[in-house]
């Protein structure tokens, strides 16, 4: 049965609704974890600590499609709100070609700078050259890379994020099948493992292109456009958290490295690199479940029900609650089992990575607050406040916390840089709902 983003949502419907888009964003982290996994294994811990060094540059290229699609799936859904359907549709397909178009280019000169680049973020030697490689492979398809991650925001918009939640499986059961031939079977290596994730992401972002250019079943069908800066500017700015927040997010797990380079060499950057992996897992299922409830809260906004929007925060707060307390439960039962996984060959390096782990993990009892609440702004369209509250938590709190932390706890430091960052940025959050509340009047 589907939900329009219309509809009176309690707890059960908001569940129902938001769970496919969940679980798109736990499947599509998957992507870097599998080829971590896999290169982990059986390529060597060189190619992987290259893996864990060259990604945040190219998640920074990729996070732009976060940029379109949840600055546009707001603006979209708030003119649908406000009754303007056909308008809501030339949006729709002027964000999908933009977005094409900034993928191309983000491809040219991602390889043109891809080598000078990996030297400024320490690599050298093997390691540089194993930057390049996965780099180069990776930046193909770029384009689908972003589209992806645009359309997981609009299936949802359009009332179809089961359809979204089936694509992105597809595409990660792709990565999991592809990697296991190219890199176990085949050995084709490092090599092998980019090119297991070009594939999915061009399955993931080739698919939904197909679906929107034909007659479907969903509110939205790519067509005739016409060029609005006005509408893209608006949907940039609005989506500007969404981009800041994975920039920031990138830039600080550069920082990282660099720390943990001076602490623990190959080792730090590996056992930082498998958290993030499981990290990406667990905030996810955050970010899914507020890029499911942001096309609801949008609508609602555009058509003026401030009872909903009421209900939509009271009900988002206790399940991200819940959230939060079963991920830290969770991954303090899970830490020695996963990081058995990634550096099991190695007992000190699991050793670092399990005690890490447990100090990270703390991170997941405040995260998800700042995660939905930028989330939440920038569905009633406030860019300003979103992309603040996502350039404190991701920029500001992490980096102070990583420069100053270490002096007094040495290694240790950078682990609790993460939770101490995510328990400030939370208290920041909840301060700017109360703030807000009498000119959303959603409290």
């Amino acid at each position: 049965m589907q939900i329009s983003i219309s509809e009176h949502f309690g707890y059960k419907k908001l569940l129902r609704f938001t769970f496919p888009s969940i679980v798109m964003m736990i499947v599509t982290s998957i992507y870097s974890i599998v080829d971590g996994l896999f290169v982990s294994n059986f390529v060597g811990l060189t190619p992987f600590a290259a893996v864990n060094l060259i990604m945040p540059f190219l998640m920074i290229l990729g996070s732009a499609g976060f940029m379109f699609g949840t600055g546009g799936s707001a603006l979209v859904a708030k003119t649908m709100g406000e009754g303007k359907k056909e308008k809501a549709n030339r949006i729709f397909s002027l964000l999908v070609y933009s977005a094409a178009a900034v993928g191309v280019i983000f491809t040219v000169l991602g390889i043109i700078f891809l080598r000078p680049i990996s030297a400024f973020l320490g690599a050298e030697g093997e390691l540089l050259e194993n930057c390049v490689l996965y780099g180069s492979i990776y930046l193909l398809a770029m384009p689908f890379f972003i589209l992806q991650y645009e359309f997981q925001s609009f299936f949802v918009t359009a009332e179809k994020p089961r359809l979204g939640l089936l694509v992105t499986v597809a595409a990660g059961v792709a990565n999991i099948i592809l990697d296991a031939l190219f890199v176990a079977v085949l050995r084709w290596g490092l090599a092998g493992a980019a090119l297991a994730t070009a594939v999915s992401v061009f399955v993931g972002g080739a698919v939904p292109i197909i679906y929107f250019a034909r007659e479907n079943t969903g509110l939205f069908r790519l067509g005739k456009t016409q060029f609005d800066i006005k509408a893209l500017l608006k949907a940039c700015v609005n989506g500007s958290s969404e981009l800041m927040s994975n920039i920031s997010i990138s830039i600080v797990s550069m920082l990282y490295n660099f720390r943990l380079n001076s602490y623990a060499g190959e080792n730090g950057i590996a056992a930082y690199g498998v958290m993030m992996y499981v990290n990406m897992i667990f905030f996810a299922a955050f970010v899914g479940y507020s890029v499911g409830t942001a096309p609801v809260t949008s609508y609602h906004y555009g058509a003026q029900n401030k009872d909903e929007l009421k209900s939509l925060l009271k009900k988002s707060s206790i399940i991200i609650s819940i959230f939060s307390v079963s991920m830290f439960i969770l991954a303090q039962v899970l830490a020695v089992p996963l990081a058995q996984m990634f550096t099991g060959y190695d007992r000190e390096l699991m050793e670092l990575t399990v005690n890490g782990f447990r100090i990270f993990s703390i991170s997941f009892l405040f995260a998800g607050i700042a995660i939905f609440g930028s989330s939440f702004f920038t569905a009633l369209n406030d860019g300003l406040t979103s992309a603040l509250i996502s350039f404190l938590r991701t920029l500001v709190f992490q980096v102070a916390a990583v420069l100053i932390l270490p002096i007094f706890f040495e290694i240790n430091g950078v682990w609790f840089s993460i939770a101490s960052a995510e328990l400030v940025a939370a208290a920041v959050t909840i301060a700017f709902i109360f703030i807000k509340k009498k000119k959303y009047g959603y409290l």
